[in-house]
């Protein structure tokens, strides 16, 4: 049997070329700053300086780099939050989605009313002087936990790992893993865990980038040095146009900063992408699986 063919109408084609146009366009807007950033910091600082720079480096240079990973600063702070990162995503996943597959069970007593509350928070929350106050009271202020366990729990997380599990793991199944003496935390681990890799790496994604990006609780809750999160160093280099000569030990290097800083701050947005960049092509696939089982039942 021959293909049929389908003619499209005029009104067809037209709908066709302007979402086309407006999606390119679009894709250009997009794309474009992130092309000049990283021309820029590939590029010299008078070209930078000059406004020469537009798709591609001019006067082919690493000074950025150089530069960047020869301050101290830098380095302390992508180390702490590749480390808030880390952790901060694993106890992340972990409670959400032990939380996601404990109100699954209808046999939890409350559980309509459980997932109510875990609801409420998404519109209503303390604020930010009742978080400070806790913070301190539990006394991790200026330490790794005041990054990584406060929002352990994303309510909107939540609810997508949950979906996720009611879809895809039928009560048939526990049924027969119960009947042949499997525990709760059994099924959990041995089947749950392994039919939920969609999601997992969802959670993965959005609980990792909102991790490596956390600015706002860094800035209230650290206040040593030593443990600033990359987005601070990122801010403090941004604020003072200028890396401190002093955490710099070539000498030549020292004489160049004042004139590469642009060039510094564009090589430091680039290294700041590399993490995620890296992380996101192997979960790609699962993204949009994720996304919509979790968000759709049926």
């Amino acid at each position: 049997m021959g293909r049929t063919k389908v003619k499209k109408s005029r009104s067809d084609l037209a709908f066709y070329v302007i979402t086309g146009i407006l999606i390119t366009v679009f894709f250009i807007l997009v794309l474009y700053p992130i092309v000049f950033v990283v021309a820029a910091s590939f590029s010299s600082g008078d070209a930078v300086s000059s406004g020469k720079v537009f798709l591609w480096p001019v006067d082919f240079s690493l000074d950025g780099y150089r530069t960047v990973f020869n301050d101290r600063d830098v380095l302390i702070g992508f180390r702490n939050s590749l480390l808030y990162m880390v952790v901060g995503t694993t106890i992340n996943v972990s409670m959400t989605m032990c939380a996601a597959y404990a109100l699954t069970r209808t046999d939890v007593p409350g559980v309509n009313k459980i997932m109510f509350l875990f609801t409420f928070t998404m519109f209503f929350s303390g604020g930010m002087i009742p978080n400070y106050m806790l913070i301190r009271n539990l006394h991790i202020m200026d330490t790794m936990w005041a990054m990584v366990l406060p929002g352990a729990i994303s309510a909107y997380n939540l609810i997508i790992a949950r979906t996720f599990i009611q879809s895809n793991i039928p009560k048939e199944l526990y049924e027969a893993a119960e009947m042949d003496g499997c525990s709760d935390i059994k099924f959990f681990l041995k089947i749950v865990l392994p039919l939920s890799g969609a999601v997992i790496a969802v959670l993965v994604l959005f609980y990792g980038v909102a991790h490596w990006n956390s600015y706002f609780n860094a800035m209230l809750y650290l206040n040593d040095p030593e443990k600033y999160s990359l987005p601070i160093i990122l801010k403090q280099i941004l604020i003072s146009s200028q890396i401190d000569p002093s955490t710099v030990t070539d000498p030549e290097l020292q004489m160049q900063i004042a004139r590469i800083a642009n060039v510094i701050k564009y090589a430091l947005i680039v290294v700041t992408m590399i993490p995620i960049v890296i992380i996101y092509p192997f979960i790609q696939k699962y993204f949009v699986k994720g996304v919509m089982i979790g968000s759709i039942k049926g």
